[in-house]
């Protein structure tokens, strides 16, 4: 009924339809140098023309939807089942691993392996995707990523990725993007929380209740303040939405802001109101120490690059009032350590309320952390229950798709 040319690694069988195109699948012959003879050949098969682009291809897809499934149902290859291994690294942000866990759970063909960090050299050549979580995922290791398919972060931060190196290798490397996850949402919020929790003095409010005493301490509000955005993307968007209420002027930078033309174009297709319209003062790099100087409150919501690298140092933290708050929920590098622990002894820094530290997990028992005017909280601005499930159910989907062989959904390819 149909002929089947065999070799050690792969049986082909030619089907009309296999792909589900109209014409016969094309089979095309690897001449490496490495088959000794017509007898030992090895083959490939080519899907029919795709109606996506090429660059979609490559970027999304690594082969026709379930093609590997078919050829071995069809070569009555099911003696072995493949599994796609997803490794997660470190036991840091459980609910990552967790809860992409029990999204897989009736997916027995998707292995996910939790790996601590100092074992994850050791270990990688063994995995399909890496989930890198807090992993400095450097050119050595991965060297070693001899199966590595793909390398995502759950979530948006591929600051720590060899991006260079995972492209030399022929790795694909992806994030979640946040708009749609909620994880800008739970920053956005987060932020809030720690502008109020410095408003209000939360430490100081903890040993009034200690000792007993009402009334004290006395607190301030949002109502009234300048509050300067630092990086205006998907979480300072999501952030100016939120303070809006609190009756605040908002100052904000970014690389490059829209024409008006595109402006009023999304406002066609949204039907709501621009983004750039919840900003009272827009401005670029050039404008950072302009506005530090005129905001009683600092938010950063930079990505982290080496252009951003320490860019709150000496010089951004004197320009700003004296008194004056500052908040990052992005990362800790983007701040000078130095800096901000000389500003906080002078009193010239009101405030400091940090999601994210220099080195993490942070010191219990770094001096910037003696000081009342301090809140730091452990990583958890994106930590809800609501984009964790999302951003779970992104790489549960994908670990599918990648093992059918379908195009990726729910990430952005960088490379």
């Amino acid at each position: 009924m149909y002929s089947k040319t065999c070799s050690r690694s792969l049986s082909v069988v030619v089907l009309k339809g296999l792909l589900g195109g109209n014409g016969l699948t094309n089979v095309v012959r690897n001449t490496s140098s490495s088959s000794s003879s017509s007898s030992s050949s090895s083959y490939g098969i080519v899907a029919p023309p795709s109606k996506n682009t090429a660059a979609q291809q490559l970027r999304n897809c690594s082969s026709s939807p379930g093609l590997l499934k078919k050829i071995k149902e069809m070569t009555g290859d099911t003696s072995k089942p493949i599994i796609t291994r997803v490794l997660f690294c470190g036991p840091h942000f459980p609910a990552s691993h967790n809860y992409t866990i029990e999204y897989l759970q009736s997916h027995p063909f998707i292995q996910v392996d939790v790996v601590p960090l100092d074992d994850v050299r050791e270990v990688i050549g063994n995995y399909d995707i890496c989930v890198v979580k807090s992993l400095r995922l450097n050119a050595d290791i991965i060297s070693r990523a001899n199966k590595m398919k793909l390398i995502m972060q759950f979530g948006v931060g591929l600051e720590g990725v060899d991006i260079n190196a995972a492209t030399k290798h022929g790795i694909k490397v992806a994030k979640i993007p946040s708009d749609g996850t909620g994880n800008a949402t739970s920053c956005a919020e987060m932020s809030i929380y720690l502008m109020l929790g410095l408003l209000r003095k939360q430490y100081e409010m903890q040993v009034a209740v200690r000792q007993k005493v009402l009334g004290d301490p006395i607190g301030d509000t949002l109502l009234g303040k300048t509050i300067f955005i630092m990086g205006f993307g998907n979480i300072g968007i999501h952030l100016a939405k939120r303070l809006r209420p609190f009756g605040v002027k908002i100052l904000a930078t970014k690389r490059n802001w829209p024409s008006d033309s595109q402006s009023s174009y999304k406002s066609d297709m949204s039907n709501s109101p621009h983004d750039d319209d919840l900003v009272d003062e827009k401005g670029g790099h050039q404008d950072i120490l302009k506005f530090a100087s005129r905001a009683d409150i600092v938010v950063c919501c930079l990505s982290m690059n080496s252009e951003t690298a320490g860019i709150i140092n000496k010089d951004f933290i004197s320009s700003m009032r004296k008194g004056a708050l500052l908040i990052n929920i992005a990362r800790g590098g983007l701040l000078d350590y130095n800096a901000v622990l000389d500003n906080l002894k002078s009193s010239h820094l009101g405030g400091l309320g940090i999601d994210v530290a220099w080195t993490e997990p942070f010191d219990p028992d770094d001096p910037i952390l003696k000081f009342p005017n301090v809140i730091i909280t452990p990583h958890v601005a994106g930590v809800t229950e609501n984009s964790y499930r999302f951003m779970a159910k992104v790489v549960g989907d994908v670990a599918i798709q990648l093992h059918t062989g379908a195009c990726l959904t729910g990430v952005e390819i960088v490379n």
